[in-house]
C-alpha cells in the first residue's frame, strides 16, 4: 500500500482560484478513511489532493463554507473520464450546490476507488445523488433500479425520502413502467412520506407518461389542498399530452396568477403538438402582454406554429426578435428559423440562416434537407448530406424521409445498405419507417419481411408509427392475412392503427371487414378523420356500394365535422362511375364547392369513359391538358379518344402541340424484386443486363407450355 503514495509531486496546472494553492504532497485518495472526514461545518485544508492512481491533482475546496460549494478541475481525464452519470459535475469550474454531498464526487472523479473504501460515504445524501445521477443519463436505468434496491435492502439506517422517491418516479415516467410507478406511489403512502408539490407533479407526470390519464387526473384533484404551481404545470403539461387542450386551457386560466414563464411555454407546445397553430400564436403574443419574457423554449414552440402555418412573414418577425436579441446560438433556435423558411419554399433565406451559424448543427441541417426534399430538388439535399463529416440519426431520417417522399425506393434501399456499411448503430424507427413504406410503394414482400426479421432480432422498440408501418408494408405487399394477424396482437391500437388496416382491407376489396373495423373504433371512443372516411369510400368504390358510400360521405361532412378533401369528392365520382350511374356523377361534380384540380377532373374522365360517353370524356381530357400540358401522358389519352371517333385532323394537332411543348410519355414498366434487387422492364427494352438469359429462359417456356398444350389436346407429337 506504501508503494501507491511514491506518485510524482509534479502539480498540473490549475485553473484561476480565488483559493491557495499549496503544490506539496498530499493525501492519497485512496487512503482517506472515515476518521479522515472533514466535518461539514469546517474549513477545510487548502491543499489539493492526489489521486494514487493516474496522479491527477484535484482541488475542489472553496473558501465559502465547505457544505455549501465545492469546485471540481476536470484537467485529468485523459484516463480517468468522467463518468456520464455525474453530469451534476460542472466542467465549466462552476459550484455545485449542497444538494448533495461534496465528499462524493471526490471520489467519484476519482474512478480508481474500490466499493469497501467508499461504504463510509454511504448515506442519505450520497444515494439520492448518485441515483439522481443514473436517472438523469442515458443507459444507467439498470444501475438506477439496482441502486434504489439497494437503499430499500439497507432501511434499518436510511429512510427513503421524498427526493429518492421523486427521483425513482422520474426513472418510471421516463421508460413508461405504470405498474412500477403504481409500486412507488403505494410505497410513499405505506412509509408515511408527505406529499409536497413537487411529489404529486412527479406522480402526475408519471402516470400521465405512463397512459394513465385518468390517475393523473384522481391525483390531480385528490391532493389539490397541496397543489402548488409545479403541480398545476403537471397536469397543464398532461392535459395536453392527452389532446385535452380545451381542459389544458381551462386550467391555465384557474388562478392566473400561479403561472409562471414555463405554464405558458407548456400550454403554447401543446398547441401547436395537436395542430393548433393559429391558436399557440395568440397565446404567444398573450404571453409578452401579461408581463412574461419569450425564452428559448417559447421561440422553439412559436417558430414549430409558423412552419405549420408557412407563415414566413411571422417567421421572419421573430427572427427579427431573435437577432436583436442575441439568441442565435441556440441550435433549437435556428432550426427552427430555417425549418420555416424551408417549409415556406424561401430555400435562400434556410441556406443564409444555415451557413451563418458556422457549425455542423444537426438540426439546422436536417431542416435543410427535409427542405431541398420537400421542394423537389433531392440532388441538393444528398449533396449536403455529403458534406457532412459526421452524420447521425437525424440527418439520415431527413434524407430517408426524402427519398420516401418522391417514392424513390431504389434510392432508399441503397441508402440502407449505405447507412448499414458505415454506422456502427443500428437504425432508429424513422429510417425503418422509410424503408417499410419503400416496401409498400413497391409491393416487395420479402424485403420487408427481412426488416421485420431484422427488427426483432436486435431488440429494436417497435413504437406505434413503426408498428402502423408494419402493418401498412403487409397489407399493400399482399399479404392482408399477416397484416391482420399483427392488428389483432396484443398491441395498443390508436387512429393511426385503424386506419391502416382500414385502407388494407378497402384496398384488398373486404368492405364487410373494413365496416367492421369502422364501428370497432366507434365503440372504443375514437373520433374517426378525414383518412378513416377516404378508406371506407375506398372500399364502397371497390365493391360499387353507391347507398353506403353515400352514407359514408353524409357522416362525415354533418355527423363528425370532417371536411371532405379533393380525394373524397374524387372517390365519389369514381364510386359512382365504377356503378354506371354517370348522371350523379356528373350533378355530383358541379355541386363540388371548391375548384377542380388534376385528381377530380381525373375521376372524372375516367367516368365518363367507363361509361361510354366519350364527349365528355374528351371535355375532361382537354381540361386536363390544360392543367398539365407539360405531361405526355395527357396528349397520349387525348389523340387515342380523336382516334376511335376518326377525327384524324384533330389528332394531328394534338400529335403537333405535344411535339411543341417537348412533353414525352412515361413509358409503363413492371418490375421484379429478384435476389436483394429491382429488376425494371420496359416493353421492347433489351437493354437489360441479362436479357438474354431472359429471353432463353422465356423461349424453353413457351417451348414446354406449347408441348403441354398439345398433350392436353390428344395431339401425338
Amino acid at each position: 500500500m506504501g508503494s501507491k503514495n511514491q506518485g510524482s509531486d509534479e502539480a498540473h496546472p490549475l485553473p484561476p482560484s480565488s483559493t491557495p494553492y499549496f503544490p506539496e504532497r498530499s493525501p492519497s485518495l485512496c487512503h482517506l478513511h472515515s476518521d479522515q472526514a472533514i466535518p461539514l461545518n469546517a474549513n477545510p485544508p487548502l491543499r489539493p489532493l492526489r489521486c494514487c492512481t493516474c496522479h491527477s491533482v484535484l482541488n475542489p475546496f472553496s473558501t465559502v463554507d465547505y457544505a455549501a460549494k465545492i469546485w471540481i478541475y476536470p484537467f485529468c481525464f485523459t484516463r480517468n473520464h468522467l463518468p456520464p452519470h455525474y453530469a451534476s459535475i460542472s466542467d465549466e469550474n462552476l459550484p455545485i450546490e449542497k444538494h448533495t454531498s461534496p465528499l462524493v464526487f471526490i471520489f467519484v472523479v476519482d474512478t480508481c476507488m474500490i466499493e469497501e473504501e467508499l461504504s463510509f460515504l454511504k448515506d442519505l445524501v450520497t444515494y439520492n445523488s448518485l441515483l439522481s445521477g443514473y436517472v438523469s443519463a442515458d443507459g444507467y436505468e439498470d444501475c438506477a433500479l439496482e441502486l434504489f434496491r439497494e437503499m430499500k435492502s439497507r432501511d434499518d439506517r436510511i429512510r427513503i425520502d421524498e427526493i429518492g422517491l421523486t427521483t425513482m418516479l422520474n426513472l418510471t415516467a421516463k421508460l413508461e413502467i405504470g405498474y412500477y410507478g403504481r409500486q412507488l406511489h403505494c410505497f410513499m403512502v405505506k412509509t408515511a412520506n408527505d406529499l409536497s408539490g413537487f411529489a404529486v407533479s412527479s406522480l402526475i407526470d408519471m402516470y400521465s407518461k405512463c397512459g394513465c390519464f385518468q390517475e393523473a387526473l384522481r391525483m390531480f384533484s385528490g391532493y389539490r389542498g397541496v397543489v402548488d404551481l409545479v403541480s398545476k404545470n403537471a397536469m397543464v403539461a398532461a392535459c395536453c399530452r392527452e389532446g385535452k387542450l380545451e381542459m389544458a386551457d381551462d386550467l391555465f386560466w384557474t388562478e392566473p396568477e400561479l403561472n409562471d414563464a414555463v405554464s405558458w411555454n407548456t400550454l403554447i407546445a401543446g398547441y401547436v403538438q395537436h395542430g393548433f397553430e393559429q391558436e399557440a400564436l395568440k397565446l404567444f403574443v398573450c404571453m409578452a402582454d401579461n408581463g412574461f419574457r419569450w425564452n428559448d423554449h417559447t421561440f422553439a414552440s412559436a417558430l414549430s406554429a409558423c412552419s405549420g402555418l408557412k407563415s414566413s412573414k411571422l417567421g421572419k418577425e421573430i427572427h427579427a426578435w431573435v437577432l436583436k436579441n442575441g439568441m442565435t446560438s441556440n441550435p433549437y433556435i435556428v432550426s427552427g428559423i430555417v425549418d420555416v423558411y424551408s417549409k415556406c419554399g424561401n430555400m435562400c433565406y434556410a441556406k443564409s440562416v444555415h451557413v451563418a451559424t458556422g457549425s455542423e448543427n444537426s438540426f439546422s441541417v436536417s431542416s435543410m434537407i427535409t427542405g431541398h426534399a420537400s421542394h423537389g430538388n433531392l440532388t441538393e439535399a444528398r449533396k449536403l448530406f455529403d458534406s457532412l463529416t459526421e452524420k447521425n440519426a437525424v440527418v439520415w431520417t431527413a434524407l430517408f424521409s426524402g427519398y420516401l417522399k418522391y417514392q424513390k425506393c431504389e434510392a432508399i434501399f441503397e441508402l440502407l445498405g449505405e447507412f448499414t456499411a458505415k454506422e456502427s448503430i443500428v437504425p432508429d424507427a424513422g429510417i425503418l419507417i422509410s424503408v417499410l413504406g419503400a416496401c409498400s410503394i413497391q409491393a416487395a414482400l420479402d424485403p420487408g419481411k427481412q426488416i421485420h426479421a431484422y427488427i426483432l432480432r436486435n431488440g429494436i422498440e417497435i413504437d406505434k408509427k413503426l408498428f402502423s408501418a408494419l402493418v401498412d408494408m403487409y397489407s399493400k405487399s399482399g399479404s392482408i392475412t399477416y397484416a391482420e394477424k399483427l392488428f389483432k396482437s396484443d398491441y395498443d391500437r390508436d387512429i393511426i392503427l385503424y386506419n391502416v388496416m382500414l385502407a388494407g382491407y378497402a384496398h384488398h376489396g373486404h368492405e364487410n371487414k373494413a365496416i367492421q373495423i369502422f364501428n370497432e373504433m366507434l365503440e372504443k371512443g375514437m373520433g374517426p378523420d378525414a383518412i378513416t372516411f377516404l378508406a371506407l369510400l375506398s372500399a364502397c368504390r371497390h365493391s360499387c356500394l353507391v347507398e353506403l358510400g353515400e352514407q359514408f360521405f353524409y357522416l362525415m361532412e354533418k355527423v363528425y365535422n370532417v371536411l371532405p378533401e379533393i380525394e373524397h369528392y374524387a372517390c365519389m365520382i369514381d364510386l359512382y362511375g365504377r356503378a354506371n350511374q354517370l348522371d350523379k356523377a356528373i350533378a355530383f361534380m358541379r355541386k363540388i364547392p371548391i375548384e377542380s384540380d388534376t385528381i377530380l377532373w381525373g375521376a372524372f374522365m375516367n367516368a365518363c369513359r367507363v361509361n361510354g360517353n366519350a364527349v365528355l370524356a374528351r371535355e375532361a381530357e382537354e381540361k386536363l391538358l390544360k392543367l398539365e400540358g407539360h405531361i405526355g401522358d395527357r396528349y397520349v389519352q387525348l389523340v387515342n379518344f380523336y382516334a376511335a371517333e376518326g377525327d384524324w385532323d384533330e389528332v394531328c394537332r394534338i400529335r403537333k402541340k405535344m411535339k411543341g411543348k417537348e412533353a414525352k410519355k412515361t413509358a409503363g414498366c413492371s418490375w421484379l424484386y429478384v435476389e436483394n434487387g429491382v429488376h425494371i422492364f420496359i416493353s421492347g427494352d433489351k437493354a437489360h443486363p441479362r436479357a438474354e438469359a431472359i429471353n432463353c429462359t422465356l423461349a424453353l417456356l413457351t417451348e414446354e407450355l406449347y408441348l403441354i398444350s398439345r398433350a392436353s389436346a390428344g395431339i401425338i407429337i
